[in-house]
């Protein structure tokens, strides 16, 4: 198995103080607990970032000043969301890519999320795909749903994304595939050959999927964007601890943990 890249997911669209007193929020709070989840085992840091009152946001200016404040403090690759939030448009969400970071996500599909819809039409994948190429970005396919798998692989072959191939299968958002053993190892299946994967199970989820994923030959991703809580009833104190019991099943099960220069190498990225 190829050494296992970790993901902390620090902040997310949706999660509020309110509902997790811990939540990074404004840049050097990121880029703090950007660090933490580093030390403790992360190779990625998938970044959302907010405004001062906590409103989510994908302004350009914000992601600079925090891409910046994480760099100075660590090595750790910085993978920029262009999800936003649900309801944004895209050249909101698209803002981030500008900046030449080392990674983006590209989500496949269109997909109910909860109540909503996040909206992805097959010529927005296009876009996108086509702004991510420009400016030097390795995508990372996300993946809520199988027929997903396809619309990327269609991107592929229509030139829009080239290999490596990187995919993160986001399970038990409500409205989309449910986080299971059965549905993670179909997925897996539908991938080519060389292709690397990760899954970020949500909510109590987030658990059993990580654990699956290390045995499997997969990566991880945890964090307060998926999952809020340690274990039933008891918050988790921060992102780091979430990344810490991954990097501890990891060792139990004698998976080392890749370092952002290895996973730099294993994604095909290249170092800024």
């Amino acid at each position: 198995m190829d050494k296992l890249i970790i993901t902390a997911a620090m902040v997310g669209a949706e999660v509020t103080r309110e509902t997790q007193p811990n939540l990074p929020i404004t840049p050097d709070e990121i880029a703090a607990a950007a660090l933490a989840c580093r030390e403790a085992g992360a190779s990625i840091c998938h970044l959302h970032v907010r405004f001062d009152d906590g409103t989510p946001t994908q302004d350009r200016e914000r992601f600079r000043e925090t891409i910046a404040a994480i760099e100075a403090k660590s090595d750790i690759i910085v993978q920029v969301s262009t999800g936003g939030a649900v309801g944004m448009q895209p050249e909101e969400r698209l803002q981030p890519v500008t900046l030449s970071p080392e990674m983006a996500t590209l989500t496949c599909g269109t997909v109910n999320f909860g109540d909503e819809v996040f909206w992805n039409s097959p010529d927005l994948l296009k876009q996108f795909a086509t702004e991510l190429k420009r400016y030097g970005v390795r995508p990372e396919f996300e993946i809520f749903d199988a027929g997903m798998v396809a619309n990327a692989l269609n991107l592929v072959r229509q030139g829009f994304v080239e290999p490596p191939l990187h995919f993160d299968f986001v399970l038990g958002v409500p409205g989309a595939l449910p986080a299971s053993a059965k549905n993670l190892l179909y997925l897996t299946e539908l991938l080519p050959e060389g292709a690397t994967w990760s899954v970020a199970g949500v909510g109590r989820q987030q658990l059993p999927m990580a654990a699956l994923a290390v045995t499997l030959g997969g990566h991880v991703r945890v964090g307060f964007e998926d999952n809020i809580y340690y274990r039933k009833g008891e918050l988790a104190t921060s992102n780091a601890q979430l990344v810490a019991r991954v990097a501890r099943i990891a060792a139990e099960l004698d998976r080392p943990l890749a370092t952002p220069d290895e996973a730099r190498a294993l994604l095909g990225i290249q170092k800024r």
